[in-house]
């Protein structure tokens, strides 16, 4: 229809300091899609003292990879854990699990849930995050 989202653009300008229309635009095969993530399910904000997970369909149309990134609220920075990258990625992470249809299930929090620490992106305890799904 024409129109610009300008909800999502300043939304993106926050996170990012700068855009541009190709950052929140469709552009099939061009380009990258973002999609953002401050909420739950329950739209609470996502808290670092709890366990979060997020199922990544399988066959997700990226034309070359997907990635997931934890970033600070207040700084807008990608989140300060002990993890060396508070991120996951289909091509770096090569030693995530996948499950039985494919899909991908991530996991949030500051400890790893059992024996999926391969899957996990940790947060710190009663701090806030958001995420950004690159495809």
């Amino acid at each position: 229809n024409g129109g610009r989202n300008k909800d999502a653009r300043t939304l993106f300008f926050y996170i990012a300091t700068v855009n541009t229309p190709a950052m929140v635009l469709k552009m099939v095969g061009m380009g990258s899609q973002y999609a953002l993530s401050v909420t739950d399910s329950k739209r609470r904000y996502l808290d670092g003292s709890k366990t979060y997970r997020l199922i990544i369909p399988a066959n997700v149309p990226a034309k070359d990879f997907w990635s997931l990134v934890v970033y600070d609220p207040q700084t807008r920075s990608m989140l300060q854990t002990s993890q060396a990258y508070p991120s996951k990625n289909n091509e770096r992470n090569r030693d995530m699990v996948t499950n039985s249809d494919g899909s991908t299930t991530l996991w949030f929090g500051p400890d790893p849930p059992g024996k999926k620490e391969t899957n996990w992106i940790q947060t710190i305890p009663r701090k806030g995050w958001f995420c950004c799904l690159r495809l």
